[in-house]
């Protein structure tokens, strides 16, 4: 992904586009309403549809996919990676979120929505057994 169409900092987007401090909880609406916001006014909209998005997301998961691919299995919570290695993952994994947010709303479709709804089939689909704690069932 450019710079122009990735990384959407602070300067490049404006003054209503200034980080919220280290904001907890930010909505995926916030993040898709940014989105659409910076592509309009910047008239990429018109260049956002269905077809490039997703190729634009399996791009940003390659790129995701190479910071994993010779590390072999890597520990929860990532303690042997230096601060600009797990900067470089959260950049990457920023991208996939984002470009998944835009197809999402390009699509028409509520994806907080259909993920509680995916998370509520799963759970009829996998329903809770007796298993040890250990199970990798």
């Amino acid at each position: 992904m450019s710079q122009s169409e990735g990384e959407l900092g602070s300067e490049e987007m404006g003054s209503s586009y200034e980080v919220a401090g280290n904001a907890k909880d930010v909505s995926l609406e916030e993040l898709r309403d940014r989105l659409a916001e910076f592509a309009q006014v910047r008239g990429w909209d018109q260049y956002h549809s269905p077809r490039n998005l997703l190729l634009a997301l399996v791009g940003e998961v390659g790129e995701l996919s190479e910071i994993f691919q010779w590390k072999g299995e890597v520990a929860r919570g990532l303690p042997n990676w230096t601060c600009d290695e797990k900067e470089h993952l959260e950049e990457e994994l920023s991208d996939v979120l984002l470009y998944l947010i835009q197809l999402a709303d390009v699509c028409g479709l509520d994806l907080g929505q259909a993920a509680l709804s995916k998370i509520v089939k799963n759970a009829r689909k996998y329903p809770v057994t007796n298993q040890t704690p250990n199970s990798t069932n």
